[in-house]
C-alpha cells in the first residue's frame, strides 16, 4: 500500500475527520523512526527520489497537464497556472535541489552550545527534529518535493495538502516519493500526501495538536488568514510578498534597470518578485521613462503616484489599496520619493516583511537601508528574485517565513529543527 495514496478508493468510505486522523497517526509513528535515522539513510532517500524525478518526467508532465489544463478551462489566471505548471527544466531543477540538500550537514544531533558547572554536570544543547509538520499550499507541485526532501533530511516526518488544483500532479510525485523512501528502508508513512481535495480536511487537521507539531501555510492571504485564525497547533505563516526595490539618489541607473526588469519579469508569479519600485526625485527623470518603457514592452501594466504621472502621463493612478497588493502578475506599482527615509516608512507602512532592495552605490545609503527595513532578506544591488532557499544555498526551502518565530526568512534544515538541553552528571542531587 502507498501512503501516501491511502490506496485509491480507501478514502472513500471515510469522513475528512477519520481519514486525516489516521494520516496524522501514521506520521507520528514514522516520526519516531526517522528522528534516529543515520544522515547515510536520509541522504539516500533524498539522491533516489531526485533520479526517480527526473526518469519519470514523462509521467509527472502527463499529470500535470491535466491539472493545468482544468486550471485553464477554470479561467485561473495566468500567474497561478504558471506556479502550478511543470517543465522538464523545473523538474529538473527540482532533483538538483534534492541532491543539494543531501550533500548538506545534517542538523539533526549537532552539538551548537556545551559548558561544565561548578557541580561537576555537563550541559549541552543538542539539535533535535520538530515531529510532524503539517505543510498547506495552493498551486505549486514542486513544494511537495521539496518540502519532503526538507523535513526527511531533518528528521521530520511531513503530511502535505496540496490545492485541489495540483491534485493530479501532488499525487504523481507523492507515488515516487514513496517508492524511494521504501527503497531507503524508511516508513512510507513519512511523507504524506493528502489524497483528497476535501478542504474539510484542512479544518479537521488543524485540530490535531496531539499528532501534529507545526503548521506551515503557503499560499494566498485567504488561506493563510483562515490556518491562523483555525489552528490549535503553532503556525509559522508564509505570508503574501509585497517587495520593493528602491533606487536610491546614487544608484547606478543602468544596474538599477536590469535589476528592476529582473525583479518583476523573470518570474512575477511568485512571492519574491516586485510588486512597487521605489525612485529617489532625483534620478526619476532620468530613470524613469527608460525603465518604464522597458517593462511595459515586456507586457507590464504601470500605477504611479502623481509625480509619475507627472513625468510620464500615460501610467494610471495608484490607489491606497493598490500599495498593499501582491499581484503575483505582471501588474507594478511605482511611486516618486524625496528621501531614503521616506522610501523606508513606505516599505515599512505597506510592505510584508518579505523581500526589499535597494539599488546604491553609497555605502553610507545601503548601511541605513539594512538596519532600518525590518525585512526576513534585505537586498543590497540585486534583485529581490534571489530570495530563495536554493539560490541562498539552503539546497531548497520549505518556504519563506515572514514571522519572527520562530524562523524568519527562508527556511532550511536548521529551521526545520529546534534544540534540547542534555544534562549529563555522577550522582549530583539538588540540594
Amino acid at each position: 500500500m502507498s501512503a501516501s495514496n491511502n490506496e485509491p478508493g480507501s478514502s472513500d468510505s471515510m469522513s475528512p475527520a477519520e481519514l486525516i486522523s489516521g494520516i496524522a497517526e501514521n506520521s507520528r509513528k514514522a516520526s519516531r523512526i526517522l528522528a534516529s535515522a543515520p544522515s547515510s539513510q536520509k541522504n539516500d532517500f533524498l539522491l533516489r527520489f531526485a533520479d526517480l524525478l527526473v526518469k519519470e518526467t514523462d509521467g509527472l508532465l502527463s499529470e500535470n497537464a491535466k491539472d493545468v489544463s482544468d486550471a485553464e478551462e477554470k479561467g485561473l489566471s495566468t500567474a497561478l497556472v504558471d506556479r502550478l505548471r511543470l517543465n522538464p527544466s523545473r523538474i529538473s531543477s527540482l532533483a538538483d535541489g534534492l541532491r543539494e540538500v543531501a550533500e548538506l550537514p545534517d542538523p539533526v544531533g549537532k552539538i551548537s552550545a556545551k559548558w561544565d558547572r561548578p557541580n561537576r554536570l555537563s550541559v549541552e544543547k543538542k539539535r533535535i527534529p520538530l515531529g510532524v509538520i503539517g505543510i498547506i499550499y495552493e498551486s505549486r507541485p514542486g513544494v511537495t518535493a521539496d518540502a519532503a526532501g526538507l523535513c526527511v533530511k531533518s528528521g521530520n516526518s511531513v503530511i502535505l495538502r496540496g490545492g485541489s488544483e495540483t491534485i493530479r500532479s501532488n499525487l504523481a510525485i507523492s507515488r515516487l516519493m514513496a517508492d524511494s523512501l521504501s527503497q531507503s528502508g524508511l516508513s512510507p508513512y513519512t511523507a504524506q500526501v493528502v489524497p483528497v481535495a476535501d478542504r474539510e480536511v484542512i479544518t479537521e487537521m488543524l485540530k490535531l495538536e496531539e499528532k501534529i507539531d507545526l503548521i506551515i501555510p503557503r499560499g494566498g492571504e485567504g488561506l493563510i488568514r483562515f490556518v491562523a485564525e483555525n489552528s490549535r497547533i503553532p503556525v509559522l505563516k508564509h505570508y503574501k510578498g509585497v517587495c520593493h526595490v528602491y533606487v536610491d539618489e546614487h544608484a547606478d541607473l543602468r544596474m538599477a534597470e536590469e535589476i528592476c526588469r529582473n525583479a518583476k519579469v523573470q518570474r512575477p508569479g511568485v512571492c519574491n518578485s516586485m510588486e512597487t519600485m521605489l525612485v529617489h526625485s532625483s534620478v526619476a527623470r532620468d530613470f524613469l521613462p527608460a525603465a518604464i518603457k522597458r517593462l511595459e514592452g515586456e507586457g507590464v501594466s504601470i500605477k504611479g503616484c502623481e509625480n509619475t504621472r507627472e513625468l510620464l502621463p500615460g501610467v494610471a493612478p495608484a490607489t491606497e489599496e493598490d500599495w498593499y497588493e501582491e499581484y503575483l502578475d505582471l501588474v507594478l506599482n511605482v511611486r516618486v520619493v524625496s528621501t531614503i527615509d521616506e522610501a523606508i516608512d513606505h516599505i515599512q507602512t505597506y510592505g510584508s516583511m518579505h523581500t526589499d532592495a535597494i539599488v546604491t552605490e553609497d555605502t553610507e545609503s545601503s548601511e541605513k537601508f539594512v538596519k532600518e527595513v525590518d525585512s526576513s532578506a534585505v537586498m543590497v544591488n540585486t534583485s529581490t528574485r534571489f530570495n530563495d532557499g536554493f539560490q541562498l544555498g539552503l539546497g531548497a526551502e520549505i518556504g519563506i517565513s515572514t514571522s519572527k518565530l520562530h524562523a524568519f526568512g527562508p527556511m532550511g534544515l536548521e529551521e526545520l529543527t529546534t534544540s534540547k538541553f542534555v544534562v549529563r552528571g555522577d550522582g549530583q542531587v539538588r540540594n
